[in-house]
């Protein structure tokens, strides 16, 4: 698979080399490949399949927004118990396209359930049609244009073609890169653990830049596990993880049409099977799982439009999760406190502000705000150590850790989020050229 290495080093204002990320090489079960389909102009890698060999358990969780792409009711209405393959296009969110839309992807599925029939002829001695109820499908980009069916299906062929059983690290790189739609670099993670005592790997790839809030937050992310586990306990490890990484991101507020992240399990490091959530031997993966996700989730949020900064708010001790989470993301979500911290301005007040709006009901006698080790506000009152010099010091940093202490409980939250710039406005007034 040869590399594009024009996708890599076009990135602007990032100094990201294909060094910088973990060494993702090869995951049993899965194989890969990517072609430009000549969605974008000028051209670039666009459609990415995943292929499973001998089929995957998976799980998948979706956006919240009452407006959902196409691709995600295909995904929907999807009972097999296996997937065969995932295949992702970037440039067109294939949302708002109605019954064209959703037409184009059982096209494209007929034709590539076809091509893989045919590969699996050919590569193995067990002769199994794959069918295209089997096929999950990832979309990305422009809500509202024609799905270019034509342009994906007749790459089809050249995309089945060009799969590669075995991996590297810069196939992985390709991969993310494929997916990316105003991403300034590509998004990857990996962990290794024990399943009892068998070792087993987590790959995962993610895209996101702007849109990103939750319920999910919106993104593509994708997690591969070569781990023999149940599509049933997937679901469950999925759902119970997504909670304090992707769904604690936010970007903008905004939510999309197309969110979606998805864990396959190929089955291929031969551990006993994973049938029960309450099983100890998935102890280490369920850690590992959550590494792997909040990893890809802060490199999205690190990597929002224009961002300068990468923010984490935590909000400690309070009487309830949902308070905590509500009164974060109200700081998280607010203009005026991106806009103070793109500008490097030690205004506290704004986070009072945000605070406050929140509707949350705290006792102003107990909060404690601290920006780093900067403490701001104790006990409700401004800290006899505050230093005003120090902390518009402290706002010059690229990661900013702003602590909200209520006093009112044991709960925690901690959200993710980034600052507003001025290349925000300039990406997102001119997404579409």
């Amino acid at each position: 698979m040869v590399i594009n290495l024009s996708n890599f080093f076009s990135l602007k204002n990032k100094n990201s080399k294909i060094s910088d990320f973990q060494d993702l090489d090869h995951l049993d079960g899965i194989s890969i490949s990517v072609v430009n389909a000549k969605l974008y102009n000028p051209p670039r890698d666009d459609l990415v399949l995943f292929y499973f060999r001998d089929g995957a358990n998976f799980a998948s969780v979706y956006t919240q927004s009452k407006i959902i792409s196409e691709n995600i009711k295909w995904n929907l209405q999807m009972n097999s118990k296996k997937i065969r393959a995932l295949l992702v296009n970037t440039r067109n969110a294939n949302a708002f396209t109605g019954k064209t839309g959703f037409q184009g992807l059982k096209e494209i599925a007929d034709e590539l359930s076809l091509n893989l029939t045919l590969k699996k002829k050919t590569d193995d001695d067990k002769v199994e049609k794959i069918k295209s109820k089997d096929i999950l499908f990832g979309c990305t980009g422009t809500i509202g244009e024609k799905f270019p069916t034509l342009k994906i299906k007749n790459c089809i062929p050249e995309l089945v073609d060009k799969i590669k059983y075995n991996q590297n690290k810069y196939i992985w790189v390709k991969a993310a890169l494929g997916i990316t739609t105003t991403d300034l670099v590509p998004k990857l993670s990996m962990e290794e653990c024990k399943v009892g005592n068998i070792n087993c790997k987590i790959y995962g790839i993610a895209k996101g830049s702007g849109m990103i809030y939750p319920n999910m937050a919106t993104t593509l992310g994708y997690i591969f596990t070569d781990a023999n586990i149940s599509s049933k306990v997937l679901k469950k490890l999925l759902k119970k993880n997504i909670e304090t990484t992707f769904n604690a991101i936010s970007c903008d507020g905004d939510t999309s049409t197309n969110d979606m992240v998805s864990l396959f399990a190929t089955g291929a490091a031969k551990n006993k099977a994973i049938n029960n959530i309450n099983d100890e031997r998935i102890l280490n993966f369920d850690k590992s799982l959550h590494s792997v996700m909040l990893n890809l989730a802060k490199r999205v949020t690190a990597d929002g439009e224009g961002a300068s900064k990468f923010i984490s708010i935590s909000v400690e001790n309070s009487k309830n999760e949902n308070d905590a989470k509500q009164i974060a993301f109200s700081i998280a979500n607010s203009p005026l406190v991106k806009t103070a911290f793109a500008g490097e301005d030690p205004n506290w007040g704004r986070i009072i502000m945000a605070i406050g709006k929140s509707q949350i009901d705290i006792n102003l006698n107990k909060l404690s705000i601290s920006l780093g080790n900067n403490k701001i506000i104790e006990k409700g009152e401004l800290s006899q150590d505050f230093d005003e010099g120090k902390l518009t010091d402290y706002m010059k940093n690229e990661k900013i850790d702003l602590n909200i202490d209520l006093k009112m409980g044991s709960k925690k939250f901690t959200a993710y989020t980034m600052d507003f710039t001025k290349k925000y406005i300039e990406i997102n007034s001119d997404y579409r050229s």
